[in-house]
């Protein structure tokens, strides 16, 4: 019965270690204000925003406020008619989609000084299928070429195909999953033997 409970708590973990995204500090230690010590926009562009992140907007309630806009409302400052209104202080703001988004105060004049900004949230990347081609209706023949002599004969040639260098977090929960669960089988069966 434990082993099913625990089983249960590391396959509840996985789930929400592959769903939370980071949260983001817009503004470092100023908070959302009008001049803070690096421009909104540079420090975006130096960040890079996933589905579920977070932007954690500091501001006191009833000085200042977050306005979700259109692009054209984000660069007339247009604080008319918002997609999404943020005024009670502290804002956080989750991204439930990958594209642009556009923030701005919602003290015209401040806008206007550059208390704006735009966010791009990377799409979320699904393992590409390959292409599947008909079959030739003849064989087609392919020619064999020997390496000229003093060349890197046996050396494959590099792969055309990318190769970010990490796992994504959600295969990466599956497999400490899977790893989890694999370690917990053998201990059991060497506890049950005698062994531990």
């Amino acid at each position: 019965m434990a082993f099913e409970r625990y089983v249960l708590v590391v396959m509840v973990l996985c789930f929400f270690t592959s769903t939370q995204g980071y949260k983001f500090f817009v503004g470092g230690r100023d908070g959302w204000v009008v001049n803070p010590s690096e421009n909104y926009n540079h420090w975006a562009e130096r960040m890079r925003f996933q589905v579920n992140d977070t932007l954690f907007f500091k501001y006191s309630k009833g000085s200042d406020s977050v306005l979700l806009v259109t692009k054209e409302d984000y660069f007339s400052c247009n604080t008319k008619s918002p997609v999404q209104s943020f005024t009670e202080g502290d804002t956080i703001f989750t991204f439930d989609r990958s594209g642009p988004f556009f923030f701005i105060t919602g003290n015209v004049d401040n806008c206007n000084k550059g208390q704006k900004l735009i966010v791009v949230v990377m799409a979320v990347r699904s393992k590409p299928t390959p292409p599947v081609s008909p079959a030739p209706s003849s064989p087609v023949p392919v020619p064999t070429v020997s390496p000229p002599s003093g060349s890197d004969a046996g050396v494959p040639a590099p792969s055309s195909e990318h190769k970010s260098g990490s796992i994504g977090a959600v295969s990466g929960s599956w497999l400490v999953l899977g790893l989890g669960v694999l370690v917990s089988m053998m201990a059991l069966g060497d506890e049950r033997s005698g062994l531990f």
